[in-house]
């Protein structure tokens, strides 16, 4: 018999997306799965045991041909695939799942956000189409999780949103796995000796705090090492011409071998998103790497992310619209290395004990043992490789 064919469809997130790619399609390789991922790329290729395909290409970046397109050839690709189960990460994949749900097939959505939230703060949309779009959207995924077999959430707060819908709902978190991000220590991996810098690693936006960032290194002592890409070109030019940026290390997107060797280099690491509903209520996956890399965290006073970085004792809340409190928790990190490395362990500590992967990874596979047996798919037909090769 043939193992259970499993589609993961994406066409926003980049093949190696740490959640889609490192954690969930990783989980179900290792468990044996046959596991495929659908994103936007330009090739193909076998990672660990998951089969990537590359669809959309370079149109796959504009918005407008992206939710044409490239969302058409992600579905004509899953549907060829024939999976018996399918998993999504995208809203504007909902009528892709609602179709192959009504094909026959079990398809999970996978919300990462709050999409209702989330689109009240989307500046391409009009301000006053903003509130009705954010209800319309409310509604059709009210409706849609109701096709679906399951829902799986990013966090409480959004698996809360579909409490009720019908669809049986699990709540995957983003907790680090902790084997991939040793603990640096006050040394660093190898005795690398750590340096007087920050680091900042995610996607570089206004809203994620760039700005305050970047006016917070002005009088520091030290440098910011700034990982990731920037929303637009406007904002790396702007924040290019400011004075704070002679304190900052421009190092682009990084892969998880640069990522440790960032952390291992910093004395902390930054998380200043903006006091927003989705915000206010998200789980800071940056910071769980930080935590996990013993490098204390300096993070936005929410109160949930106290709750993880005060409690935990391993790091710092300040307000993320104040560049001087943020320069002070800089410079007192910087200033206090004895306090901060024990900081840095407190935060290894709590991940050790409750932000881990491995306990995220059963609620998933339980989920996935849970659909197949719904749908009677243990046992399924044979495939020949011959028929994927042909795709």
């Amino acid at each position: 018999m043939s193992r259970p064919r499993v589609v993961h469809m994406s066409s926003v997130h980049m093949p190696h997306d740490p959640r889609i790619y490192g954690k969930e399609c990783r989980t179900l390789a290792a468990a044996g799965y046959e596991v495929h991922l659908i994103a936007p790329g330009t090739t193909n290729e076998t990672r660990d045991g998951v089969r990537i395909w590359g669809v959309g290409g370079p149109a796959a970046s504009h918005r407008a041909r992206r939710i044409t397109r490239t969302v058409a050839d992600v579905t004509r690709l899953a549907h060829s695939l024939d999976g018996d189960v399918y998993q999504f990460h995208d809203p504007e994949l909902i009528p892709s799942g609602l179709l192959l749900a009504r094909l026959g097939k079990r398809v999970i959505y996978d919300a990462h956000e709050s999409v209702p939230d989330d689109i009240l703060l989307k500046t391409w949309i009009r301000p006053r189409l903003r509130g009705p779009v954010s209800g319309l959207a409310a509604a059709v995924e009210q409706v849609a999780a109701r096709r679906f077999a399951a829902v799986v959430a990013a966090t409480p707060t959004i698996g809360a949103r579909f409490a009720g819908y019908g669809a049986r709902t699990i709540v995957v978190s983003n907790f680090p796995r902790i084997e991939e991000l040793p603990p640096a220590g006050p040394a660093g991996p190898a005795g690398a000796a750590k340096e007087r810098a920050v680091c900042y690693v995610g996607s570089i936006s206004e809203i994620r705090g760039a700005d305050v960032m970047v006016r917070a290194m002005e009088e520091i002592d030290g440098v910011l090492l700034l990982a990731g890409s920037f929303s637009s070109p406007e904002l790396r030019a702007r924040l290019a011409a400011s004075p704070g940026w002679n304190r900052v290390i421009e190092l682009g997107y990084i892969g998880l071998a640069e990522l440790t060797r960032t952390l291992a280099r910093s004395r902390a690491g930054l998380a200043l998103l903006a006091p927003t509903p989705t915000y206010i209520v998200s789980q800071p996956t940056k910071v769980y790497e930080y935590m996990a890399a013993e490098v204390p965290a300096i993070v936005s006073d929410f109160p949930l992310w106290r709750a993880i970085v005060e409690d935990n004792g391993c790091g710092l809340c300040v307000d993320p619209t104040d560049p001087l409190a943020v320069r002070r928790a800089i410079g007192w990190i910087l200033d206090h290395p004895g306090e901060a490395d024990a900081m840095g362990r407190n935060g290894r500590r709590a991940v050790e004990r409750h932000y881990r992967w491995e306990p995220e990874a059963d609620r998933l596979l339980a989920l996935y043992e849970g659909v197949l047996r719904d749908a009677g798919s243990h046992t399924r037909r044979k495939r020949s490789s011959e028929s994927i090769s042909k795709i």
